[in-house]
């Protein structure tokens, strides 16, 4: 038996779980002949974000980091190429409209998204004011800006809603309307909740061979402490709305064999996952009794970070598949999925708050680590190949706004 393992066969008591029995899983330790990654190159900090918020795109085919931030006190979204020279940054809302009403701050922007819209890769933000944002990220030009109509600050979704081939980008005001937008800046559907939305929206374009079935846009709302989950169609109806079973601190949007899902990380430290075809509970599994984020899914499973843990869940019947432990009771931020060792099998990466690194196998095991030293770290990974070796690397960005590079 591989040394790595620890305990096979562990009984996972699924506590407080609703429709999922007793799982088999294998526990798996950290082994001493794990792979140390390096730091590659690190960038300079920048305030005006937590981390959170950076996401990766492309110039000419060589990745960027791209960044909310606060430069010379404005606020700017900034592009980050390997090697960590900042190769564009442009000030968000035009030069003048940078401070609020008392001087001070300027607006806070939401997190960013990439994709793909009327074919051409987009990065797209919504501003505290109101606004959402779409740039060009070859160069930061604006391509696009609609105003909401109320509120913004959460981040938006980018999905082909309708099933035609094309994407649309959809945002929520946090008092409520939800917007989509076509390539064009052309509203497709504009709906009031009637409720404050307390998470960001998600795209759901899973769709079965017709592509007729299984999209829309995933929406959060909360009134007096209940909250409630609906699924908006191409046309802004509600399909259908339903009220979980836990309080979502996170969630995503992932394919199952028996259809999409919506896997929310609950506060009480629960998964729980709702059926995108009707927003029925398809199963709550109880992971431990702290908060849960939920990262990534690959095919067939979730990954989900704890304290000092990440599970690894079968998205069909809640079944825990394995658990990994890692650097004690520290906080482990939302899983990504890559394949950082270029075997082309992709696995989950987790960071903690401390800014220490963990790239798993498929089967839980460890296959390189690193730390990027003292550092406060709130962001799940991304990916990018910045060092040309046909692999990824792992791209850690910290509370000061550094983007430091890890490979093996």
């Amino acid at each position: 038996m591989d040394r790595r393992v620890l305990f096979a066969s562990l009984i996972l008591l699924a506590g407080g779980a609703t429709g999922v029995g007793v799982a088999l899983f294998a526990f798996v330790g950290v082994d001493d002949a794990t792979i140390d990654a390096q730091v590659v190159w690190e960038s300079e900090p920048v305030g005006g974000d937590d981390g959170s918020g950076a996401v990766v795109a492309t110039m000419d085919g060589d990745p960027l980091v791209l960044q909310p931030a606060i430069e010379d006190g404005n606020r700017t979204i900034r592009a980050t190429a390997a090697g960590g020279d900042v190769e564009w940054r442009t000030t968000v809302g035009g030069a003048g409209a940078a401070n609020d009403a008392d001087g001070t701050d300027p607006p806070a922007t939401s997190g960013l998204v990439t994709g793909e819209l009327g074919g051409d890769e987009v990065a797209a933000f919504t501003t505290e004011p109101g606004s959402l944002v779409v740039l060009d990220p070859t160069d930061g030009a604006e391509r696009l800006a609609v105003d909401l109509g109320g509120p913004g600050g959460l981040r938006p979704a980018i999905g082909d809603l309708d099933g035609d081939g094309d994407a649309e980008i959809a945002a929520a005001t946090t008092d409520g309307t939800v917007r989509a937008i076509d390539a064009d800046g052309d509203t497709v559907f504009e709906t009031d909740l009637g409720a404050p939305v307390e998470r960001r929206p998600l795209a759901v374009d899973f769709a079965d061979s017709d592509g007729s079935a299984d999209r829309g846009v995933a929406v959060a709302t909360a009134v007096d402490g209940e909250r409630s989950i609906s699924l908006l169609d191409a046309t802004g109806e509600p399909r259908w709305t339903t009220t979980p079973s836990v309080t979502p601190l996170s969630w995503s949007a992932a394919d199952t064999r028996s259809g999409p899902v919506l896997a929310l990380g609950g506060a009480n430290g629960n998964l729980e996952t709702i059926d995108v075809a009707d927003g029925g509970s398809r199963y709550e599994v109880g992971l431990q009794d702290l908060p849960v984020t939920v990262g990534d899914a690959d095919p067939g499973r979730v990954y989900v970070g704890g304290s000092g843990s990440v599970w690894a869940v079968d998205l069909l019947d809640g079944e825990v598949v394995w658990k990994q432990q890692y650097g004690g009771d520290t906080r482990l931020n939302a899983p990504g999925v890559a394949d950082v060792d270029g075997d082309g099998s992709p696995g989950p990466v987790v960071v903690n708050r401390n800014g220490r690194a963990l790239a798993l196998n498929q089967n839980g095991e460890a296959i390189a680590r690193g730390d990027i030293g003292n550092a406060v770290v709130y962001a799940g990974p991304l990916f990018a190949d910045v060092t040309g070796d046909g692999s990824a690397e792992v791209l850690v960005v910290a509370e000061d706004g550094r983007i430091v590079a890890l490979s093996d």
